[in-house]
């Protein structure tokens, strides 16, 4: 695990690296690192490199990771609420139900990603791609899915009630059981999703 010492630099390096907008620091470099139940309330890790790291149970309340790097790690357990992850890669991260309670994620990327049993209500996901991830039995009532990429998603059993889904891609979806109750899914692309099960009362756009 790193020592605190050493992340501490890291980040002020970053910091700096950040407000002298690459002229000084150094741009943090955490690949593969063990941050495992590391306090990283309110960090300011923009476009940070955290590609394969173990963030398991750490506090990122409130960080900032506009357009970071963190494809492949394992997130379980870990607090992103208000957490802003807008352009970030979270490609193949395992985020299996993880509170992201006021977090961002418009226009991230989460391509493969694990999101079963997340809470993501009210989320703001619009513009993400979200393709072959699996967000089984995950709460997104009421978020933001416009113009999202959710194709060969598996959304089976999930909480859709009252989703924002305008234009989204939901071609080949598994949305079997899905509760839809109230979404908004005008000009979404649904061909040959699975909508077995689904509850669709009082859907829009459905034609």
């Amino acid at each position: 695990m790193i020592e605190e010492k050493e992340l501490k630099d890291i980040m002020e390096q970053h910091k700096l690296w950040i407000d002298s907008k690459g002229e000084e620091g150094k741009q943090a470099d955490l690949r593969g690192a063990d941050l495992e139940e590391k306090d990283l309330r309110g960090a300011r890790l923009n476009k940070a490199n955290l590609r394969n790291d173990n963030l398991m149970g750490a506090n990122l309340e409130g960080a900032k990771l506009r357009k970071a790097n963190l494809e492949g790690a394992d997130l379980r357990g870990a607090n992103l609420t208000g957490t802003n992850l807008r352009y970030a890669n979270l490609n193949h991260t395992d985020l299996s139900g993880v509170n992201f309670n006021g977090a961002d994620l418009n226009n991230a990327y989460l391509e493969g990603a694990d999101l079963s049993k997340a809470n993501l209500s009210k989320v703001n996901l619009s513009n993400a791609n979200l393709s072959n991830a699996n967000l089984k039995e995950a709460d997104l009532s009421g978020a933001y899915l416009s113009d999202a990429f959710l194709s060969s998603a598996n959304l089976s059993g999930a909480n859709l009630s009252g989703a924002y889904l305008r234009r989204a891609d939901l071609e080949e979806t598994n949305l079997k059981k899905a509760d839809l109750r109230g979404a908004d899914l005008e000009e979404a692309d649904l061909q040959e999703a699975d909508l077995k099960g689904a509850d669709l009362r009082g859907a829009i756009g459905l034609e």
